[in-house]
């Protein structure tokens, strides 16, 4: 049996195909429309796995929607009418589009599923899922854990921002809801917005930011925005935020009781900022481990599923792990809204159906390592290397992986373009920028001169599974770099105390300063060899050579694009960036032997991220 899952029309569309229950393919339409976050219904996406399941759209037995849009325009109404008449320009602006497309998505999707099918009308039934049950699912079933209690917090779905569930077997039920307007991501993201960056895509650069500040802000936050209670439910305070209405996320009240207008985008980060990103994030971290700690108590489960929007906090996590008293955590890598797709698809066959769950698979869980998209053999790569006019030699693997080790520690930097592409919003070894840990000038180089992004962001460690406990002090597995952990003492360099703010960037922390941010913590990806074997060679390889088990690991895009698809995406930001060497399959490329002809600057035309 084949059930097509498919999120779309917010941010993030995807989708994904289930045969059986095992994942044939998951992938984000972003990848191949190359527009980051793409909301646009996945009709890329669903080619594509169809592609690779080898069937036609005829031979899908259930179409799976993530949500239920009736749900969301009674709760967009509601809120309306309940400001009125402010927002009513935003009101008036929303209502035809939800009158004439959004309402009657059924419809809408079955005609864009017919394009797909070249004019054939769709035979499968379409079914909706809700939002935040989509979002449960695919953290609980591809889990490793037989029962487990489930968190999904995010900015809102339908009416629900935070759901508690218990997963047990194949049985997923939902025990607590806290419903808009009362939202920790909204919460989050109003702070993200005032300081400057983009909601649900600026929340990244919040996170790396706040290490950099002190949280002088926590108590007014606390005192005047949220209430907390004790089992960790919260209200948020409405008199400070406009997002009700739809317009901006905070208002004059907001502006006045944190001292000024919102920072501009693209203007100076001033020490204000760091502060306001360092309370928001250290009242994030408390409320999600209150609300945690308050439901392990109360429900008696030894393990914790997260997804959501707010499960990409891996700061939080962290704090999660080491404080939160479960045995262990499981955090779904597309933890954001293309991961309802997955969700919604798994609740239909698991829930609905009452399939049996399968075996984990390699790593442990149900989702093979997230490399769950695109493939490339090798012949089509160096067909598109030939007429794209590359230059490359073709390498055995072997020699693939120890001229890439020997290159990195020479301090090249390198685009590896391998295998499967990642489902989410994380480079996991597969469609990555590597670069070594070790050179004090890794972090500044990568982002001011490949990444084209802000000098104060962090980059993540990659590091052999094996040997996490020889740099970090992390004692569970990280295979989806979504949990934030200390670097291990003895790696650590002693600092100048009485610097701060962002002149912190400069001092070297430890004996792998690129990964090490500015408060000794790294976000961990532990590579493991079952589910990703090329990559972990090439670590090992790596090691052998320096000493070193850890290799600067981010995603292959610059700034404002989405994460390589292509072949002929990723030589393209080979030549639009200063990488040094790039391997796409066992085709290896040296920029220097390139055409200069080929060489073509284009970051400054992507929107800002």
């Amino acid at each position: 049996m084949f059930v097509l899952g498919i999120s779309a029309y917010f941010h993030d569309s995807a989708a994904v195909l289930l045969r059986d229950g095992v994942i044939v393919g998951a992938a984000q339409e972003e990848r191949f429309s190359r527009v980051k976050h793409d909301a646009r219904f996945p009709s890329r996406a669903v080619r594509w796995c169809l592609a690779q399941a080898g069937v036609a759209l005829a031979d899908i037995d259930q179409v799976v929607f993530f949500e239920k849009p009736f749900l969301k325009f009674e709760r967009l109404l509601e809120t309306y009418l309940g400001f009125a008449p402010r927002g009513f320009a935003s009101f008036a602006t929303a209502m035809p589009i939800w009158l004439r497309d959004k309402l009657f998505q059924k419809k809408l999707i079955a005609d864009e599923l017919a394009a797909i099918a070249h004019g054939t009308a769709l035979k499968a039934p379409i079914a909706f899922s809700e939002h935040h049950l989509s979002h449960a699912a695919s953290a609980f079933y591809p889990s490793p854990f037989e029962r487990a209690l489930v968190l999904t917090m995010d900015g809102v779905g339908e009416w629900a921002t935070t759901t508690a569930a218990i997963g047990a077997d194949n049985h997923l039920d939902i025990l607590r809801e806290i419903h808009f307007p009362h939202s920790l991501g909204l919460l989050y993201s109003a702070f993200t917005s005032y300081c400057g960056f983009r909601v649900n895509s600026g929340e990244y650069k919040l996170m790396g930011l706040a290490p950099y500040g002190e949280p002088k802000y926590a108590a007014t936050i606390r005192k005047h925005l949220v209430d907390v209670k004790d089992d960790g439910s919260f209200r948020l305070d409405l008199r400070y935020f406009d997002y009700c209405t739809g317009l901006t996320m905070t208002n004059a009240r907001f502006h006045a009781l944190f001292g000024g207008p919102p920072r501009a985008t693209e203007g100076a980060i001033e020490k204000r900022h760091l502060d306001l990103a360092a309370s928001v994030q250290q009242t994030t971290e408390e409320i999600v481990l209150q609300l945690a700690e308050s439901l392990r108590r109360a429900t008696g489960e030894r393990h914790l599923c997260l997804a959501g929007g707010v499960a990409l906090n891996c700061v939080a996590n962290g704090r999660l792990l080491r404080e939160g008293g479960f045995d262990a955590i499981w955090i779904q890598p597309a933890a954001g809204d293309a991961g309802g797709a997955l969700g919604a698809a798994l609740a239909y066959w698991h829930r609905t159906q009452g399939r049996p769950r399968t075996p984990p698979g390699p790593g442990g869980d149900g989702m093979a390592g997230a490399f769950l998209g695109p493939a490339f053999p090798d012949e089509e790569i160096a067909a598109t290397l030939d007429h794209l006019g590359a230059v490359y030699r073709r390498l055995t693997e072997v020699e693939l992986i120890d001229t890439a080790a020997r290159d990195l520690a020479d301090g090249q930097a390198l685009g590896w373009f391998q295998g499967r592409a990642e489902y989410g919003p994380r480079a996991l070894g597969n469609r990555s920028i590597l670069a070594d840990p070790r050179r004090a000038d890794t972090q500044s180089l990568l982002n001011l001169k490949v990444k084209f992004r802000e000098s104060f962001r962090p980059f993540a460690p990659a590091v052999l599974a094996e040997r996490t406990r020889e740099c970090f002090e992390l004692d569970a597995p990280s295979p989806y770099m979504l949990i934030v952990a200390p670097v291990a003492a003895h790696c650590r360099l002693p600092v100048d105390p009485s610097v701060s703010g962002l002149e912190r960037l400069r001092q070297q922390r430890s004996n792998i300063p690129a990964v090490t941010h500015v408060d000794y913590s790294a976000r961990v990806q532990s590579v493991q060899a079952d589910s990703n074997p090329r990559f972990h060679a090439l670590l090992s390889r790596f090691h052998e050579l320096t000493g070193c088990p850890t290799l600067v690991n981010t995603s292959f895009n610059v700034r404002g694009e989405p994460v390589v698809g292509s072949p002929e995406d990723a030589f393209r930001c080979f030549m639009g960036t200063h990488l040094d060497r790039l391997a796409i399959g066992n085709c290896y490329l040296l920029k220097s032997e390139q055409p200069a002809a080929l060489a073509r600057e284009y970051a400054h035309l992507l929107p800002a991220d």
